[in-house]
């Protein structure tokens, strides 16, 4: 360690893989407004939060597959905070949200945006609806930043029309509800095709159409919105590249 520099905490780690989680690949230099913020949260320079994504894409499964190694110096901590998200990515970043909100001093729903005037005003229905909207926010901020804010399919980049997509329900996978691998981002019509088994993703990333859609004198629109797509990738993440074993699972939901 050079002279002057101090040893990153546990708290301040799972903080930055948070961040990390938050940010599109590409963003994640010192000059990015997200990380200089973050960086004054902690008390850190924006050159050492850069260093430390580095440290973290270096373990990132996704940029080793397409070659990227990331920062050669992670810690042994680096990994430990980083396989305690990997394994079980539900608690670790709802806990990693609790220590951002304290450490802004607000409230974790006023974090994410979340609503809550129409909600009960106490008790476990409250609990619940709050958990359950704190879930889908994570989860899209992540998946927006995983796709770069654009459909994985047609390159849709208007949010208002962009779904994060899971890939095994919500209802049915209560462990995989926030990994960011068990989703993919669609625009509405493709993520409704998507949740019916309309169209999936094939463990090589391919699309396919479902034969409903292949009839005898089929209208222009559905050759546009979906012929026009069988046997093309999907434009592929950054990061968090969708599960295949998620994606087998979905194939099997396949019309």
């Amino acid at each position: 360690m050079k002279e002057g520099q101090k040893l990153w905490t546990r708290e301040e780690l799972v903080l930055a893989v948070n961040l990390y989680c938050k940010l599109a690949f590409g963003k994640m230099h010192k000059g990015n407004k997200e990380i200089l913020q973050f960086a004054e949260l902690i008390g850190r320079t924006p050159s050492s939060i850069a260093l430390k994504l580095g440290n973290f894409a270096s373990f990132d499964p996704t940029l080793k597959e397409r070659g990227i190694k990331g920062a050669s110096n992670a810690s042994k901590l680096d990994k430990q905070i980083w396989d305690e998200f990997y394994n079980n990515w539900d608690s670790a970043l709802i806990e990693s949200e609790k220590l951002l909100a304290q450490r802004k001093n607000i409230t974790i729903e006023k974090l994410n945006d979340i609503e809550i005037d129409d909600l009960p005003r106490e008790g476990r229905e409250k609990e619940r609806l709050v958990k359950v909207r704190l879930n889908q926010s994570l989860f899209r901020t992540m998946l927006l930043a995983t796709y770069n804010s654009k459909c994985c399919i047609t390159q849709i980049a208007n949010k208002e029309l962009l779904v994060a997509s899971h890939i095994t329900p919500w209802s049915k996978d209560e462990k995989n509800r926030l990994n960011p691998m068990n989703g993919l981002l669609l625009n509405a019509l493709h993520d409704k095709a998507f949740e019916n088994g309309l169209i999936t993703i094939t463990e090589d990333y391919s699309i396919r159409i479902s034969s409903s859609f292949k009839i005898k004198d089929t209208p222009e629109s559905i050759s546009q919105l979906f012929l026009s797509f069988e046997g093309k990738q999907i434009f592929l993440p950054d990061k968090f590249l969708p599960s295949k074993e998620f994606l087998k699972i979905h194939n099997e939901r396949f019309k």
